[in-house]
């Protein structure tokens, strides 16, 4: 159950009840693909850096070692030793990554594992099977996001489907939900908006899948190669059509002024690679922009990452030590990068959320930008 808190303008603060316990938002959700933070990063590791909610990927973990498998643990949660939510993706997205090795039809879409080629069918059923042996606390609906550009007619066919796949996700796991050895009967489902930057298309998607009371709405098909300003302007166009009662989620988003502009917009949910893949290459996230630790001005420097921060990097280590452990390749360098990362954006997610409580949102958010800006 969602309870609405406050609201700040459009900016909403929310607490999302679940069977693996509360979710303050907004949250950012970090993302760990096959049931692991890239970086050498623990589930102990995560309580330390304040996360909420561990994502992972139901293709991933479906091709590689298997959700059957995975079951036979008792599912995710005892796997890999987290008592937190769990978010898992229905593998829709790879539909789109996986461009070149796939086939859509309406039953759902066949095509070669990235791994070693085997072949592999994935609609709906299969997408909702996997994610209810992996046992997640919320299972994405099986979609399409379909390329930008695309064309009218191809985006509004490709929307549609997704619609008729939505409702036979929901009526499969419903199913699968009362079946006496389902790893967890209370999953939650939320579905997909998808059509590009149709704003016409987004709108009306947003209004039927709406009627389906289900339990978040997520947006699709959004940070896929069209501008910041395209997707904000379909979030100002196709949030308000979404239940304000519901958590909103906005998928693969983003930088932290993507997070900050989306709240503004009424956006609840986040995911994203980039604090993992950013903190992996010695790039980290500062309330003063972000820093490439691999230059040479940060040799000598024995300062933390940002000074007042508490994340197990910058309590301990200096710049210099950890560009010193970067260059040797060492993945203790990658590892301290990663965490301070994560622990800035789920720093920053609890700043936001203190932010629209106390009616200041506007204000924080203007703060926030402009030192980012203006390192």
């Amino acid at each position: 159950m969602y309870e609405l808190l406050k609201k700040d303008g459009r900016a909403k603060r929310g607490r999302l009840h679940t069977v693996h316990g509360t979710i303050e938002t907004p949250v950012f959700m970090n993302v760990g693909t096959v049931a692991a933070i890239k970086g050498a990063v623990s589930t102990d590791d995560l309580r330390e850096i304040k996360t909420q909610v561990e994502l992972s990927n139901t293709y991933h973990l479906h091709v590689r070692t298997g959700d059957k498998l995975i079951k036979q643990f008792g599912g995710l949660h005892k796997f890999m030793h987290w008592d937190k939510p769990i978010l898992t993706d229905s593998g829709g997205f790879q539909v789109f990554s996986l461009a070149k090795l796939r086939k859509i039809k309406e039953e759902g879409v066949s095509f070669a594992s990235h791994i070693d080629g085997h072949k592999i069918f994935m609609g709906p059923e299969e997408s909702m099977q996997i994610q209810s042996n992996l046992g997640s606390t919320i299972a994405m609906a099986f979609d399409e996001c379909p390329p930008h550009p695309a064309t009218r007619e191809y985006m509004q066919d490709s929307v549609d489907r997704t619609t008729r796949w939505l409702e036979r996700c929901r009526v499969e796991m419903d199913r699968l939900n009362s079946l006496e050895d389902t790893v967890n009967p209370k999953q939650m489902l939320f579905g997909i908006n998808q059509g590009g930057t149709f704003e016409d298309i987004r709108v009306e998607h947003a209004k039927t899948i709406s009627k389906m009371n289900l339990d978040g709405y997520a947006l699709g098909g959004l940070a896929v190669g069209e501008s910041h300003e395209e997707m904000y302007r379909i979030l100002d166009e196709t949030v308000p059509y979404l239940p304000e009662n519901k958590p909103t989620y906005l998928m693969g988003v983003g930088t932290p002024a993507n997070i900050l502009e989306s709240v503004d917009r009424g956006v609840d949910f986040f995911d994203c690679v980039y604090p993992t893949r950013n903190g992996r290459h010695g790039h980290v996230y500062t309330n003063f922009g972000k820093l490439n630790l691999f230059n040479k001005k940060f040799e000598l420097d024995d300062r933390p990452i940002e000074e007042g921060c508490q994340c197990p990097a910058c309590r301990s280590y200096s710049r210099a030590y950890i560009r010193h452990l970067l260059k040797a390749k060492e993945m203790l360098g990658m590892r301290l990068c990663v965490l301070h990362n994560l622990y800035f954006y789920n720093t920053m997610m609890e700043e936001i959320r203190d932010a629209i409580d106390e009616g200041r949102f506007a204000e924080y958010k203007a703060k926030k930008l402009s030192g980012m800006e203006n390192r």
